[in-house]
This record gives C-alpha cells, sequence and structure tokens, in this order.
C-alpha cells in the first residue's frame, strides 16, 4: 500500500509541476498606454456562419480606425462570406487549394498576403474577445516578441462540451510552458485559435507557406519560429478570448480530438510525455485502489478531483461537476486518444470539415465528391 501511495504522490505532484501557473495577458488600463500600432485581424473561415457574426460583433468596439479585418471564405457550403461581410469584414475567397496544403493554413496564408497591417492576428472564427481583449493582446506581443499565442477560455455550457476537461488540460501541460519558472515560454507548440506576430518575423519563420501541410498547424508553427531564433510564448484566455470549442456534441469532439492528439504526441518532449503519463495514472489511481485499500482510493480520488477542479477553473467555465467526475472525462480522453493513435499511425489520415488530413509527409489527400 505504500508504495501505491508514494507512485499516486509522484503522478500527483507530476501534475502540478506541469500547470503550475498559467499567466495571462498583460492588463491595460484605458487611457495609461500609447496608440498601439495597426492590426491585420485574419480570420480563416470554413462554414461558420454560426459564429463568425459573434467574433465579429465582439472585434468591432475594440478596433481602432486603422485596423482591418479580413475574414478568409474556406469554401464554405453555408453563409460565412455574407454573414462576414455584414458583420464589417472584408471577406477574401480562399483560391483552390493546391496539393500538399491543409486547408487551413492555406486560408491563414491566403489572408496574411492581402494583409496590410506591420502586426498579424490569427483568430478562429469561433472566437469572442472579451472587452479590452484585443488591446491585451497586442500589449502581450510587443513585451514578447516573436510568436505570441492565448489559449481561450473554454466556455462549456452543455455536459457534452465539459467531457473535453481532460483534453484541455493534457494539452496545456504538453507545452511544457506553465511549470515553474517557465513563465508561458513555450518549448512545445502554440495554440491555433490565437495566434499575434509581427509581419517581419513571420516573413523570417517562412510563415503558412512553411507549414502547409501540417495537420497540426500551431506546433509546426512555433517549431519554425524557434528554429529562426525568435521567441514562443503561450498565456491562458481568461477575460481576453473565449470560445466554445466543439458546440456541435460529442461527434465534433471525437473527430476534432482524434485530428490533434495523437499529432500533439508526438510532438511533447520525453520528459513531459512521461510526467503527463504519471499523472494520467494517478487519476486512475483510486479505481485501482478501490478493491485493496478503499480508504486511501477515497483519499485519492479526493485528491486528484481537488487539483482536476484547481486545473479546469484557470481553463474554462467546467465547473465543481466537472471535477468531481473526471473519470468520465478521463475515459473519453483515453478512448479517443487510441483512436487518434490508430487514425494516425494504421491509416495515415483524420478527418475534419468534410476533408480527410494526411498525417504522412506527401499531399493532403482529399475525398473527390467534396467541394475543395
Amino acid at each position: 500500500m505504500l508504495v501505491d501511495l508514494i507512485a499516486f504522490l509522484a503522478g500527483w505532484g507530476a501534475g502540478w509541476w506541469l500547470l503550475w501557473r498559467v499567466p495571462l495577458p498583460p492588463r491595460v488600463k484605458p487611457g495609461t498606454s500609447p496608440p498601439r500600432e495597426a492590426v491585420t485581424i485574419v480570420v480563416p473561415a470554413r462554414d461558420e456562419a454560426d459564429v463568425v457574426p459573434v467574433l465579429l460583433a465582439s472585434l468591432r468596439p475594440e478596433l481602432d480606425a486603422g485596423d482591418e479585418v479580413i475574414v478568409v471564405d474556406d469554401h464554405s457550403q453555408d453563409a460565412t462570406a455574407d454573414r462576414a461581410r455584414a458583420g464589417g469584414a472584408t471577406v477574401v475567397a480562399a483560391p483552390p487549394l493546391p496539393p500538399g496544403w491543409v486547408g487551413k493554413a492555406w486560408a491563414c496564408h491566403t489572408g496574411a498576403g492581402r494583409a496590410q497591417r506591420s502586426t498579424l492576428v490569427f483568430l478562429d472564427a469561433d472566437t469572442r474577445l472579451a472587452p479590452g481583449g484585443l488591446a491585451r493582446l497586442v500589449t502581450g506581443l510587443a513585451a514578447t516578441g516573436g510568436l505570441y499565442s492565448v489559449q481561450p477560455w473554454h466556455e462549456v455550457p452543455r455536459p457534452s462540451e465539459r467531457l473535453a476537461a481532460v483534453f484541455n488540460v493534457v494539452a496545456m501541460m504538453g507545452t511544457a510552458a506553465f511549470a515553474p519558472g517557465r513563465g508561458g515560454r513555450a518549448s512545445v507548440g502554440a495554440f491555433g485559435p490565437c495566434l499575434l506576430t509581427t509581419a517581419a518575423d513571420y516573413r523570417s519563420a517562412g510563415g503558412h507557406a512553411a507549414v502547409r501541410g501540417a495537420v497540426l498547424d500551431d506546433l509546426a508553427l512555433a517549431r519554425r519560429y524557434r528554429a529562426a531564433g525568435l521567441a514562443v510564448t503561450i498565456h491562458g484566455g481568461r477575460g481576453t478570448i473565449s470560445f466554445r470549442m466543439y458546440p456541435a456534441g460529442l461527434r465534433q469532439l471525437v473527430e476534432g480530438f482524434t485530428k490533434n492528439f495523437a499529432a500533439a504526441a508526438g510532438a511533447t518532449h520525453l520528459r513531459t510525455t512521461v510526467l503527463i503519463t504519471l499523472w494520467l495514472a494517478a487519476l486512475c489511481a483510486p479505481a485501482v485502489l478501490a478493491g485493496t485499500a478503499p480508504a486511501l482510493g477515497v483519499l485519492c480520488y479526493v485528491a486528484a478531483a481537488l487539483q482536476m477542479g484547481v486545473h479546469l477553473r484557470r481553463l474554462g467555465s467546467f465547473g465543481v461537476l466537472s471535477a468531481a467526475l473526471y473519470p468520465v472525462a478521463l475515459a473519453v480522453f483515453v478512448a479517443v486518444f487510441a483512436r487518434s493513435l490508430v487514425a494516425t499511425v494504421a491509416f495515415g489520415r483524420v478527418r475534419w470539415k468534410g476533408r480527410e488530413l494526411s498525417t504522412r509527409r506527401g499531399p493532403t489527400r482529399r475525398r473527390p465528391t467534396r467541394a475543395p
């Protein structure tokens, strides 16, 4: 029993170490900072008619006179373009997807090519800025340079969306940016929903053209920035930017994380992977101990649930119940991660938004029955 307790404490301690502190973008008091430089906001959008008006409405009070908002319509089958125009954005139709490109990278590349400002802000269409959020993001970039990325605060109003709890925590841990002394400096990756950079640094790193075939363009782009000697900094988005990651339900969640997690695991440093594995094992420990040492199992469960509650409180609106029922989200995580490994290793492709994405080197595969 002592060995079991020591093993649990080791994994539980790894969980605290990996997510010790989640820095936030700097606060900006109105009227206390000099006027910021104008920015180009690029929004890649594929079938986002329901959410792009919400993003644009949140952006409108944040914009200065010189800012521009470009929505790149990535061959949408709905009214994305019309609603983006109605929201005041400049709409650019993405040209046909070239061989070897992933759709989002191509849309971002297209938007960056039309940008007229020296600072680029890439936002997913399902994000939403809090009041003062854009100023905080731009101030964060000014303080760090290079690639500045923020993980949006995760709004989870539906039970199916709360099943993303363990995924959210593991994604943050895997960057190795939130351990003691890191201060948000990422050793792995960035967060694709919110990326900021100067146009000069974007060109120096090769931009999205350099990561054209990557399923996870944010991880690949971060690697390009580091290879160019540029900083990569990531922060949490609470009070700055939020999103509903998979509002359509469990099927969308499974498809999205199938795309993301096996590839992300392959990019994570070995030490970080070992620590995350120890932490996941600690989350499983109460179930293992229940048959042999029930009292110890209950204590370990309470400790794990409390830790999960602290972590989730910094990442989204998951609430106490999500922490208390973390074994359900853990089971979903394990099942989807196994599915992702099979799709990535055995089949070499994953599916997202009607496109088949190759997880191997070479041209991206797409179904011929779907418009590019």
